[in-house]
């Protein structure tokens, strides 16, 4: 049988190994053109990471496949490629919520590609400080979750940032129970991140409701704590498990099997237009009757659809609120500019966040 099978197999691993030296070359060759590209970037000053390049780069390529690859393997394949050819341009650097083996982490790296240095913080807060003192120069903040909604903080902080959102990243969340055991012998109590606890709530009252249940600053830092402690149970991702060397104890335990959280990407520089945009802006009107029909209104006119509206106390005044809105289209489209220009002149406060590739 072992014949058999290496008859079969052998001129097939030949034919792998023939592919994969056309590749590497093919690889090499674009390696060096990304390089003439970042030396013409460099006389003009210009970024090294264009997002709506990448985008367009990866879509026009998912049109040409016709598989057996699938879209999401050639966007994982094409995106490393890309951040290894930014790589040889210049090391760049993103900031984002640690320790290490948190979502933020892994959404850096699934937006960004390996090649990407990452700079753990220990608060959103310094992820935005990171960023426009420049020590890095993309910071990777959560700003909703598909069952605890948005995260507060993230929205407050684009009210005092000058920087922009460059990009997005809905991912998955699948979180484990994890302790040094891999059992919960011994174990009295569960550290996670608050929306974690959220997000798991009925499990855990159906599975381990004699756990005493501990809020801490993110789900990688309730890992760190688990592995000194045989008393705790983190709540975490897969990440978390293999940095830490923790057991799991049970696997996706979140109450959501669907479970996702969309981060974006902040920096100093606009996104240019990709084709497949939207736009993010925080408004505020008169508390007055209809003032927020009579803000709306020039979307609707223009054909601007909106695809997201969130409100946050203004902490100012009485009822007063800021409003959170996505809508479709860059703010270089026709459509879109003309409905923000009326938005400005109708609106008491108008803050546009970014235009950016949406997630696909």
């Amino acid at each position: 049988m072992d014949d058999d099978l290496n008859s079969r197999l052998i001129p097939l691993r030949e034919r792998i190994d023939a592919l994969d030296a056309q590749l590497i070359a093919l690889l090499n060759q674009r390696a060096a053109v990304a390089l003439e590209v970042g030396e013409v970037k460099k006389h003009f000053n210009a970024p090294v990471f264009r997002p709506e390049r990448e985008m367009q780069v990866i879509a026009r390529l998912q049109e040409m496949s016709e598989g057996p690859l699938a879209d999401d393997h050639i966007s994982s394949i094409w995106r490393e490629i890309m951040a290894a050819s930014r790589a040889l341009e210049k090391t760049l650097r993103a900031a984002y919520l640690g320790p290490v083996g948190t979502y933020s982490e892994q959404a850096m790296v699934e937006y960004f590609g390996h090649s990407i240095e990452g700079v753990p913080c220990p608060s959103i807060d310094e992820v935005f400080r990171s960023v426009e003192a420049g020590a890095a120069e993309f910071g990777v903040v959560p700003v909703e979750n598909s069952a605890e909604g948005a995260v507060s903080r993230s929205l407050d902080l684009f009210l005092q940032t000058s920087l922009v959102i460059g990009g997005e990243l809905a991912l998955p969340i699948h979180h484990n129970l994890l302790t040094v055991s891999g059992t919960l012998n011994g174990v009295t109590r569960v550290f996670a991140h608050p929306q974690a606890l959220a997000q798991c709530q009925h499990w855990l009252t159906a599975n381990a409701p004699t756990l005493a249940r501990q809020a801490v600053s993110s789900n990688a830092e309730a890992a760190r704590l688990a592995v000194g402690d045989p008393t705790i149970a983190a709540i975490a991702g897969d990440r978390a498990a293999t940095h830490y060397g923790l057991g799991v104890v049970s696997a996706m335990i979140q109450d959501d099997p669907h479970n996702r959280t969309r981060f974006v990407m902040i920096g100093k520089e606009r996104t240019g237009v990709s084709g497949y945009d939207q736009t993010s802006l925080i408004v505020s009107v008169a508390n007055e009757p209809g003032a927020l029909l009579k803000l709306l209104e020039p979307l609707a006119r223009h054909g601007v659809s909106m695809t997201r509206f969130e409100s946050r106390p203004a902490r100012v005044g009485t009822w007063e609120y800021y409003f959170y809105i996505d809508v479709e289209g860059h703010r270089e489209d026709a459509a879109v500019a003309a409905a923000l220009k009326e938005l400005g002149e109708k609106a008491e406060f108008l803050k546009i966040l970014g235009s950016y590739p949406r997630a696909r």
